[in-house]
């Protein structure tokens, strides 16, 4: 994460290169390759994409992407050409095909259609293609794309190969992205305590590293609901947890409140500790 001054545009190529360059630099070697501006293509071994929300649905931005040899998948945003093919394709039912879940199991009255040949691309990367999703409106849905009393539209450009339902399950994956962040925000990111930049900089970075530490513990060691539990209710059901720790023939022992409903994942989880280390 980049902690930029609070007058920072939201649609700030130049900041956004800055990140995927940030972000392609902590690779491995052999994957970051070929991936840096101006790299040649024949140099790449492993193939990278990017995928952001609207933000980064800039020329500048998807260009530099196409520079580093990097795929993308952008959310769109709404603009006379994208509502004009809307509009073209909402009645024409031929065109639509059943959108499907993360799991690949269809998802009931949502469909994807493209319209790369109803929009001018000719500003944007090689191969840039623009996909629709329509889905039924539902209480609190958020901007459409296209006005429309039945549907919510949201749209995306990619230069991935593929259907346009491959394409769109690929980029909706993008929203555990937004989940992370709200872990963040519930671990401090919204608390920055100093009006010192380079000081809430590092309060940002201990906040990333211990939200790091916290997932990956989860992911590794914990079980069951907890595995995927947010930060709140890991306070009050692990952190929280009525223990002491004593020690008795060399050994370290945790004792667990009796009766606490979250004992057996809690031992288990400093079993996995002990196995890792």
């Amino acid at each position: 994460m980049k902690l930029r001054p609070g007058n920072a545009g939201a649609n700030d190529a130049e900041d956004h290169l800055v990140v995927l360059d940030e972000a392609i630099a902590q690779l491995p070697a052999e994957i970051a390759v070929g991936h840096k501006e101006d790299d040649d293509g024949t140099e790449v071994r492993r193939h990278i994409v990017v995928r952001t929300d609207s933000a980064g649905a800039t020329k500048d931005f998807v260009w530099g992407c196409f520079d580093r040899n990097v795929g993308f998948s952008v959310s769109a945003r709404t603009n006379a050409q994208v509502q004009g093919a809307i509009l073209a394709i909402a009645g024409e039912g031929g065109h639509w095909r059943r959108a499907r879940r993360q799991d690949g199991r269809r998802k009931e009255r949502a469909a994807v259609c493209e319209v790369s040949d109803l929009v001018d691309l000719s500003e944007w990367p090689p191969g840039t293609r623009l996909v629709i999703r329509r889905e039924p409106l539902h209480q609190g849905a958020q901007q459409s794309l296209f006005p429309d009393l039945c549907y919510r539209y949201v749209g995306f450009y990619s230069d991935q190969r593929g259907t346009a339902v491959a394409l769109d399950v690929f980029h909706r994956a993008h929203a555990h992205v937004e989940d992370h962040i709200e872990r963040l925000k519930d671990s401090g990111l919204c608390r920055l305590p100093f009006t010192d930049l380079e000081a809430n900089r590092a309060w940002l970075a201990e906040v990333c590293m211990a939200a790091d530490l916290v997932r990956w513990f989860q992911l590794l060691c914990l079980s069951g609901a907890l595995r995927g539990a947010e930060p709140k209710a890991l306070r009050w059901r692990l952190w929280h947890a009525p223990a002491r720790m004593v020690r008795s023939g060399r050994q370290h022992i945790v004792r667990i409140l009796d009766g606490w409903p979250d004992a057996d994942v809690i031992l288990r989880s400093y079993e996995r500790v002990a196995l890792l280390s």
